[in-house]
């Protein structure tokens, strides 16, 4: 005990009169003394309390030497890595960049309390795991996340990505990191979709060319068919979590409904009616592929359709079972087709008239779109 009191006492005095520069080396040599040199356990019980007096040294230089010496090594003073991840960032880079003893609990501790520096060098560590991916995306700016989107390293799960996209999904350099990502869950790709519709619509030179008005429902159509495919390429197990935000976001129209039905995405559309209604799947299910037009009509109306409308999703069913046992071929464009000309004298106004529009628009697409395959095959 003695010598280690006498050692750190012979240090002390040193320091206060040593200039900078040596001071820096000194940290530096201590450091890896410490961590490479053959030590009794007095040496090395002084030769930390040591580095925990610098610590305290006025001088950044000193401080950065100290770091870049113990920073990297999983046998470095706990206590000394932790401090050193709060100083100032040209100093705590190294901790935070570098260190193995830094745990979830002190990187989400430093995002929270650190500031951009801090949490952009916590984003570029060689690894990052979801919880402090998840700190990052509540609390991170831009090219905070930005980094950690780019870093292949993190590990970030698809609640962190949807929240990321809530919070950032106007910036574009964010929003095309997220929409570059096959683990993006339908329910973000869905807001991301809406981001880029409000930026549209936002533009000055698309206003006065179109007017806000027609803007606004390209978008909304735009918006809604990116969501119809959308649900198309999901795997079953998103459908849940993305037919609840839709609804909570109030997107589960009878038009949109009408749309996914249209366009033979079958299983988002009964996993919608599924949880519109509180029905079991499995009865669904079956109402909807075998049912009675009396149970598909009722099934649509525990749903929330009203009785006129109804009657059309009833029709579209019953159409879109017959082009599906009738094999390949455009569902959508056989549905949409002769739903049109069931309905072509109806009494269409309000809702209904808005859901016939929107079938016959599709109807349009889709002939453009087959006009165009035609043309492509006999061109080549």
């Amino acid at each position: 005990m003695l010598g280690r009191r006498v050692i750190v006492e012979a240090f002390l005095r040193w320091v206060e009169t040593a200039k900078t520069g040596d001071r820096a080396r000194a940290a530096n040599a201590l450091g890896r003394a410490y961590l490479q040199s053959e030590m009794s356990g007095d040496e090395r019980a002084a030769a930390e309390m040591a580095m925990t007096f610098l610590l305290d040294d006025p001088s950044p230089r000193v401080r950065l030497a100290l770091a870049e010496a113990i920073a990297w090594s999983p046998d470095a003073p706990r206590s000394l890595i932790r401090s050193l991840a709060e100083d100032q960032p040209e100093v705590a880079c190294h901790a935070v960049t570098c260190s193995p003893l830094l745990s979830d609990a002190d990187l989400v501790d430093l995002a929270a309390r650190g500031n951009g520096a801090t949490r952009m060098l916590i984003a570029a560590r060689a690894h990052v795991t979801r919880p402090v991916s998840a700190a990052l995306a509540e609390v991170g700016d831009e090219e905070e996340l930005l980094c950690l989107l780019e870093n292949d390293g993190a590990v970030i799960s698809s609640l962190s990505l949807k929240r990321i996209a809530e919070r950032l999904g106007d910036c574009c350099d964010i929003r095309n990191l997220l929409l570059d990502r096959s683990d993006l869950p339908a329910d973000a790709r869905q807001l991301l979709t809406q981001h880029v519709s409000n930026a549209l619509i936002g533009l000055p030179l698309a206003q006065a060319a179109i007017g806000l008005q027609r803007l606004q429902r390209i978008s909304r159509e735009a918006t809604e068919a990116a969501i119809v495919s959308i649900a198309g390429d999901i795997a079953p197990r998103e459908i849940p979590d993305l037919v609840q935000h839709l609804r909570l976001n109030g997107r589960l129209t009878p038009s949109f409904l009408m749309h996914a039905l249209c366009a033979g995405k079958v299983d988002f559309f009964a996993g919608a009616i599924v949880d519109l209604t509180a029905c079991n799947e499995r009865r669904v299910r079956s109402i909807l592929a075998t049912g009675r037009m009396h149970a598909v009509r009722a099934l649509y109306e525990s749903a929330g359709l009203p009785r006129d409308i109804s009657v059309i999703f009833v029709e579209a069913t019953m159409l879109w079972r017959d082009a599906a046992r009738k094999g390949p071929g455009s569902v959508l464009g056989n549905v949409c087709g002769r739903l049109l000309e069931k309905f072509r004298h109806h009494d269409a106004h309000g809702a209904i008239g808005e859901l016939l529009d929107m079938v016959e628009k599709l109807s349009v697409t889709e002939q453009r779109q087959s006009a165009r395959v035609y043309a492509a095959l006999a061109a080549a």
